[in-house]
């Protein structure tokens, strides 16, 4: 993409959120449903304004990035060591129960058992960016129902490792499970050593120096390298980058500049999480709702019921 067409793109996306978003917002609808009707708008199903946004995604991706980051400065050890049995012990059990159900619903349906378990895993996990926006937007995030949502959330992040694998070696034969389920839980332990290791003996002294430079984009700047370092490493870990930085956030949410590093990356965080919530509005095809609706009521009745019954 040349920068002519980049430059093109940036205003529209701009352009459709600022005309967009307030009139969802004068009516008192949630900002999230207004960045996604602009997503639509613009989108390959709507006006065709972008057709293809490649370099949109990967920003959109650092949204969801700076999101659990803020998640994680908001949390102390000891705050999210009091949530530890709703993250392995409630999000194993939601994971396992609704993603069991949707198997065996798939299964009744004649799909193979392989298949069946990749569909009851991928549809048992939720979107943490639309649940955890949701929950920011009614003022819950901070509420026992917030904690215990974002600790399910935390190990649905976690369980996309192994379902990835499960993915894999469903095309290899000979493949071992268990021993690349081993491998990637080693490397996930050597990750996260390092990062929480090296982050208490290394955080609050660099913060101190850099603060003592008085340099406010320097400030910006190391904070920005510890959240994508973070994301890096635990993405060569075969994690997500979102856990990286949500370990990065909870690193810092015991140094006296929590307060600092918030206000700093609110403004990168706001517009990049709408612009993710604009890229998934792009792909809603509307032609495709109005062929099948009863069947997507169906689907997402299913769905709903299932998690609540889980």
């Amino acid at each position: 993409m040349n920068s002519s067409a980049l430059l093109i793109d940036i205003l529209v996306f701009l352009a459709a959120a600022v005309i967009v978003v307030p009139v969802f917002a004068r009516f008192r609808s949630s900002p999230t449903l207004g960045y996604l009707a602009a997503g639509l708008a613009i989108g390959p199903h709507g006006l065709a304004l972008i057709t293809e946004a490649k370099s949109a995604d990967a920003m959109a991706e650092l949204g969801v990035v700076f999101l659990l980051f803020t998640i994680g400065l908001s949390l102390s050890t000891a705050r999210l060591r009091s949530v530890a049995f709703h993250v392995f012990g409630l999000g194993t059990a939601q994971v396992v129960v609704t993603g069991a159900i949707i198997a065996a619903i798939a299964l009744a349906l004649g799909i193979a058992p392989g298949p069946a378990a990749v569909i009851g895993g991928g549809l048992a996990l939720s979107s943490t960016a639309f649940v955890l926006q949701l929950l920011s937007e009614r003022g819950e995030r901070a509420s026992r129902f917030g904690l215990v949502a974002f600790a399910i959330l935390l190990l649905q992040d976690l369980a996309v490792v192994p379902l990835l694998m499960f993915v894999q070696l469903l095309g290899e034969s000979g493949s071992s499970f268990g021993a690349a389920l081993g491998l990637a839980a080693l490397k996930s332990a050597i990750a996260l050593a390092v990062i929480m290791g090296l982050g208490r003996l290394l955080v609050r002294p660099l913060y101190r120096m850099i603060a003592a430079t008085r340099s406010a984009e320097l400030f910006v700047a190391a904070t920005l390298l510890l959240v994508l370092g973070s994301g890096w490493l635990m993405a060569l870990a075969g994690l997500s980058m979102t856990l990286g930085a949500f370990l990065a956030g909870v690193l810092l949410a015991e140094t006296e500049y929590r307060h600092q590093i918030e206000a700093d990356l609110q403004p990168f965080r706001g517009l990049l999480l709408g612009l993710f919530f604009m890229t998934i509005g792009m792909s809603i095809d509307i032609a495709l709702i109005l062929r099948s609706p009863g069947a997507l009521l169906a689907i997402v009745i299913a769905l709903l019921a299932g998690n609540e019954h889980a």
